[in-house]
């Protein structure tokens, strides 16, 4: 029976050693898989353009966060550097009063030695650790003059306060030191937060920048429709409201209970005219660039703007937003007037001032400018709360 086993070639092996073709082509295949192989993990880090979006939207509220740290500890170091300059200065008066009333006494002591005179000895005084010990061993006050102990007696009060004024600046600028390196904290962690954010973004290809541009323009349509919503809902409240207010003053009531629940939240006549001056400004502010830690008047960020168009109509609203959520009414969503203030995410880090129909003017974030955007632009979720600040 013949056999169906192929004869090997000629050749192909010499002492148990591959041919150099072969060889070659072994060896090629090795470096082929692993390449390969050392290529699928970079594959594999690489994320997503989705997981891109979302870690450079999570360095931008981060950085906004700091952002509003940064102004909370700049106007603390403010109002601390301007209070121990005031209790530099004070203390600065009481050393020259101090000295005076040293120099008033030295001239008793100066009369006691040309005179030779054994009454008080007003340079032992001078000399004694503290008045007080030198009064309590010698009982110097029983013999001292009526004019000894005037002056005596404004020597240690000038001494005590000037001892306590320096006392507290010191500690005022223990204080004001603390307040600058949170300011200096802050500010490095808003850089590092947006170099972040750059260099993710600098590393997307003009096709992945293309797709996520797309993304963006399907959010604002989705935070466009859902502000058209809100708008007739609130349109709808409000002709609500005006049949009830119609119906009461038919009826000779004046107003009903129902009326008077609906328009709990509603703004009075000064609110409003308030609330135009403020929106007057912000409209004009609109296409200037955000920056961080900016009140104008050439650049915002989000507090900053808040707080300089409330400003514009006369009310005083704190510098950052933690503080300005706790500075009017809290009302509903459904009830936001022209002029309330719209706050964002649990940590209340952004703010914009409500337009009406769904809509607001804010400083949304670096590399942006001043505009009207959707509240909704960031998700209805992202919504924390409404307050009207006068």
């Amino acid at each position: 029976m013949a056999s169906h086993r192929k004869s090997r070639p000629t050749g192909s092996r010499v002492a148990g050693i591959r041919t150099p073709a072969l060889a070659t082509a072994a060896l090629t295949s090795v470096a082929l898989l692993s390449q390969s192989a050392n290529a699928a993990p970079e594959a594999e880090d690489k994320p997503s353009l989705e997981e891109v979006e979302k870690k450079v939207d999570d360095l931008y509220r981060q950085a906004g966060s700091a952002t509003e740290k940064y102004n909370g500890a700049k106007e603390k170091t403010a109002k601390q550097r301007k209070r121990v300059d005031t209790l530099l200065d004070d203390v600065a008066q009481r050393t020259q009063k101090l000295n005076e009333a040293r120099e008033e006494l030295g001239s008793f002591a100066a009369a006691q030695y040309r005179t030779g005179a054994s009454a008080p000895d007003t340079a032992t005084f001078l000399l004694a650790d503290t008045p007080q010990d030198y009064f309590d061993q010698t009982q110097l006050m029983d013999r001292m003059t009526g004019r000894q102990k005037v002056a005596v007696d404004d020597y240690v009060t000038q001494q005590s306060e000037t001892m306590e004024k320096r006392q507290e600046a010191a500690e005022s600028l223990e204080t004001l030191t603390e307040s600058q390196g949170d300011l200096k904290t802050a500010k490095a962690t808003v850089q590092r937060k947006l170099a972040d954010a750059r260099e993710l973004l600098s590393k997307l290809t003009a096709e992945e920048k293309a797709r996520l541009a797309a993304i963006e323009k399907e959010k604002q349509q989705e935070a466009a429709r859902k502000a058209a919503e809100l708008a007739r809902q609130q349109a709808e409240q409000q002709k609500e409201r005006e049949q009830e207010q119609e119906a009461a003053q038919q009826q000779g009531s004046g107003s009903s209970s129902a009326g008077s629940s609906s328009s709990s939240t509603a703004p009075d006549s000064s609110y409003a005219t308030k609330a135009d001056k403020a929106l007057a400004f912000a409209r004009a502010q609109i296409g200037k660039p955000y920056v961080w830690g900016a009140t104008g008047p050439g650049s915002y960020d989000c507090s900053g703007i808040t707080q300089a168009a409330w400003k514009a109509a006369g009310v005083t609203l704190p510098r950052t937003t933690y503080d300005q959520v706790n500075a009017g009414t809290t009302v509903p969503l459904a009830d936001a007037q022209p002029g309330d203030l719209v706050f964002f995410y649990d940590d209340v880090t952004h703010v914009g001032i409500y337009i009406g129909n769904g809509m607001m003017i804010h400083a949304p974030k670096p590399g942006t400018y001043v505009r009207e955007e959707s509240i909704y632009y960031d998700g209805e979720s992202s919504i924390h709360s409404v307050v009207r600040p006068a």
